[in-house]
């Protein structure tokens, strides 16, 4: 009888003591007490993963099945993974290829439990499917080499040797011994799955005897208690385990009796596992098993368990009384007497799985020969194979590395993604060491950014980003800084474009299938994970989505809609053109003109980008061109108008005043004023063809405007502080000039005022007021009442809105009239020679200053 497993043991399958291994079926059944419960662990854990507990029996088949011809890890490279296709896993689950297409990849896809990638040869043909159990993946990332799903290879083997002798589908290899297939391999079509689940469970809980331990408490007496225990493994009904029980039964693997007793009545039901009866050389027939079987069984209570699976496993089933003791090969079922009460299984005992392989078992053996304590945790994990003092530390630990990789176990993700550059980790001390290229290895961050923003950007794939290199992660967020940055500027709320990237990071993390499929971080990041990808011609387009407003892009919808309408008139065409075709002609000569046309549009498509770039390229050289000749204008503006700054005054000639000082322009602006003034008044005054009267009216207007003028200085000076103008008197002078502009000022709109009231009582103004007012009174609404009080109001308001209309008319017109002959005659003085005007001039007689200047 196998014992207790202890250091420096192996978990292996032991062939039956004295009988040598003849190779066949015996040997896989085999099963040391260590090896069963060790198996026995992990296909609890699988099953009891979230991920597949809850399905049906065929998707949880296939995850053990998946599971047990998976790769274990060897060294640093994390594989994992197995290698199938659709048809061999059908035979192994007993079903059809298109169930396993339909119902069973699917639905262990969709829970997360299984990742999958199609292999293709070279001309792109699939040859097989790559599975990666996600459950056992997790193990090996979160719990390591003591979690119950990390079977080291050699119990992987032992795993898939038992499941190929339930119910292996069996095969010929070429140069080969044949594999013969297993005991369920013919029971195929409904509930096979489920036969050979329940089969595989029962074979794990059963000890050498070939006795299945039956589970305690109270049951159905309907079902039974093997039938009881059944529906705990399967997670199931008592009545549907009883099916399942019989159909075992039916098949010959299976073998149900009832222990007898002192007063010949049937005793309690036992079930007993015939092939591993078999293997240990205890080929029991049920007849055999009636008779005398008070002298083949002991009387330990079957509620007593002796061996127990791990504590973790227990809950998986639902009863920790399935498990029992370990007999000998040649020892009897371990039953509960007749007269035993029903009591509740003991708790289980925990086993160690792996225990540490000491030579001597002093605690210093395993950290290199040296009693001290290690530096660090996990200081001496990542040491290289050839070197004693090395440390790979770019290199990441097995449970982060991918799990669909072909890379080999000495190559790392950052030599790829750098071009090879490898770098040495800090050492104990924690400073950089010198590498090859001269540069030193920046330290890893374990955190993300501490950007607050960064953060909420890049948490979907904190897990990649913990894989990354120093120099990686610099470069990663800076990348994430540069799209939050542009995103920003594409939102009218700029504070959600960390969200934004947020979404984009997972939605592109889903598209690949989760982190474990990632094969190297820093690529995916960099040009897949952050770029944005549209979809159509518009740059607010990401995968067909818009990232203003979040909604579908209309471009794209206009794009798919294009290529439907250019798909159905190309098929229109190979119809009318071509009508006797078939179907495979047809579709052969439709897709050959579809590429034709693609290529096609992508010709034209390379053609217009470098009509745009040729294009882009002539707008910048205009706007280079343009920049450049505002640039001298606005150089040339600047020295004119330094130029003209420095020009003395036209009026008084005092310095630097651009050609005008600030009381000449006052002073000119107060004439122009005075002239508007005078003709306004002389509109209405005086005979606009008589430029005496004309001129007559001006010359008093003006002197009541300079009386005003003078009033306004006055009352100016009076305001001022004695002595105050005499300190400057250029300000001096603009304060006078500016008081007389204001004076005009408020006088001009007198002088209109007068001229529309004089203009309004002209004969032109009342006739149109007469014509008005007869016209509103024969409006259609006052026709019943013309004199009435309304018809009267409102043709008043219209002769008044008539009259003031020509008033304006007329002072319009006339003061365009005054300003053609004010022009006329400027002409004609203006025009005068300095021959004519020379001698009048030197008739002119000067003043003392003047007179004194050209003496000297």
């Amino acid at each position: 009888m196998p014992g207790p497993r202890r250091p420096g043991r192996h978990l292996a399958s032991v062939p039956a003591s004295g009988q040598p291994s003849d190779g066949g079926l015996g040997d896989a059944l085999r099963l040391g007490r260590g090896m069963r419960l060790r198996l026995l662990a992990a296909v609890r854990a699988l099953l009891a993963d979230p991920s597949v507990a809850g399905l049906k029996d065929a998707p949880k088949l296939a995850a053990v099945v998946l599971y047990a011809k998976s790769r274990a890890p060897k060294g640093e490279k994390n594989d994992l993974q197995t290698s199938i296709w659709g048809a061999e896993l059908g035979r192994w689950l007993g079903v059809k290829e298109s169930t396993v297409h339909h119902k069973v990849l699917p639905v262990l896809r969709d829970s997360g439990a299984l990742r999958t990638r199609v292999v293709t040869d070279a001309k792109g043909h699939p040859t097989g499917l790559d599975c990666l159990v996600m459950p056992l993946w997790n193990a090996r990332k979160s719990g390591g080499a003591g979690h119950p799903l990390a079977l080291s290879k050699a119990e992987l083997a032992v795993l898939l040797r038992l499941i190929e002798a339930l119910f292996g589908p069996g095969w010929s290899p070429k140069d080969k011994e044949p594999t013969l297939p297993g005991l369920l391999a013919g029971r195929t079509g409904r509930g096979a799955a489920t036969d050979r689940l329940g089969l595989l469970l029962m074979v794990l809980n059963t000890r050498a005897s070939g006795w299945l331990q039956l589970c305690g408490g109270s049951v159905k007496a309907k079902e039974g208690r093997g039938a009881a225990t059944l529906a705990r493994l399967l997670g199931c009904s008592p009545s549907g385990a009883r099916k399942v029980l019989a159909r075992l039964t039916e098949a010959g693997v299976v073998a149900r009796q009832r222990k007898a007793t002192g007063t010949r009545m049937n005793g309690r039901g036992r079930v007993m596992l015939l092939p591993v009866a078999r293997a240990y050389g205890r080929a029991l027939m049920p007849a055999e098993a009636a008779q005398g079987s008070e002298t083949v069984f002991s009387q330990r209570p079957g509620g007593a368990v002796g061996d127990q699976a791990p504590a973790g496993g227990a809950g998986a089933l639902g009863a920790s009384g399935v498990c029992g003791a370990e007999g000998t090969e040649g020892a009897a079922d371990q039953e509960r007497p007749d007269g035993a009460e029903l009591h509740a299984d003991h708790a289980c005992v925990v086993v160690p799985v792996v225990p540490v392989q000491l030579s001597g078992g002093f605690s210093g053996e395993g950290r290199g020969g040296v009693g001290r304590r290690p530096e660090r945790v996990c200081v001496r994990e990542d040491q290289a194979v050839g070197g004693e003092t090395t440390v790979a530390g770019s290199a990441p630990p097995v449970a982060e590395g991918c799990p669909l990789r072909g890379e080999k176990p000495t190559d790392s993700p950052v030599d790829d993604e750098r071009g090879g550059q490898r770098a040495a980790e800090a050492g104990a001390g924690g400073r950089p060491k010198a590498v090859v290229g001269g540069k030193a290895q920046q330290r890893r961050r374990v955190g993300l950014p501490v950007d607050l923003g960064l953060r909420v950007a890049l948490g979907p794939v904190a897990g990649l980003w913990e894989r990354l290199s120093g120099w990686q992660q610099d470069r990663v967020e800076a990348a994430a800084k540069a799209q939050v940055k542009r995103l920003a500027g594409m939102l009218v709320r700029p504070e959600t474009a960390p969200q934004l990237l947020a979404d984009r990071l997972a939605d592109r993390l889903e598209e690949t299938g989760g982190e474990a499929l990632v094969t190297g971080p820093f690529g995916w990041l960099t040009h897949r994970g952050l770029v944005q990808r549209p979809a159509c011609s518009d740059w607010r387009c990401d995968d067909g989505i818009r990232l203003d407003t979040g909604g579908d892009c209309e471009s794209c919808g206009n794009v798919v809609h294009l290529r439907r309408a250019r798909r159905a008139r190309i098929a229109a065409e190979v119809d009318r053109q071509l009508p006797g075709l078939g179907d495979g002609e047809r579709r052969q000569v439709l897709e050959e003109r579809l590429r034709a046309q693609a290529a096609i549009e992508a010709e034209d498509f390379v053609r217009r980008r470098e009509q745009a770039a040729a294009e882009e390229a002539r707008r910048d050289a205009a706007r280079a061109a343009a920049r450049e000749r505002d640039q001298r204008e606005r150089q040339a503006a600047a020295a004119d108008a330094a130029l003209r700054q420095a020009l003395p005054c036209e009026d008084c000639g005092q310095g630097r005043s651009a050609g005008l000082c600030e009381a000449c322009g006052y002073r000119r602006r107060t004439e122009a004023l005075m002239v508007e003034a005078g003709m306004v008044a002389a509109t209405w005054s005086a005979d606009l063809d008589d430029q005496v009267d004309v001129a007559a009216v001006a010359a008093h207007v003006r002197a009541s405007l300079e009386a005003d003028i003078e009033r306004a200085r006055r009352e100016f000076l009076e305001l001022v502080e004695p002595g105050e103008l005499d300190e400057d008197p250029a300000l001096a002078a603009s304060a006078l000039a500016f008081a007389a502009l204001q004076a005009v000022q408020q006088a001009l709109p007198e002088y209109r005022s007068s001229a529309l009231n004089r203009l309004g009582r002209t004969q032109e103004a009342e006739a149109e007021a007469r014509r008005a007012y007869a016209t509103e009174q024969n409006r259609r609404w006052h026709k019943h009442n013309p004199n009435g009080a309304d018809a009267i109001a409102a043709a008043t308001k219209a002769a008044d809105a008539a009259r003031e209309r020509t008033a304006q008319y007329l002072l319009a017109e006339r003061l365009k009239q005054l300003r053609v002959q004010a022009a006329a005659r400027t002409e004609t003085t203006a025009a005068a020679s300095w021959t004519d005007r020379l001698p009048d001039l030197a008739m002119r007689p000067l003043d003392g200053d003047t007179a004194g200047a050209v003496i000297a």
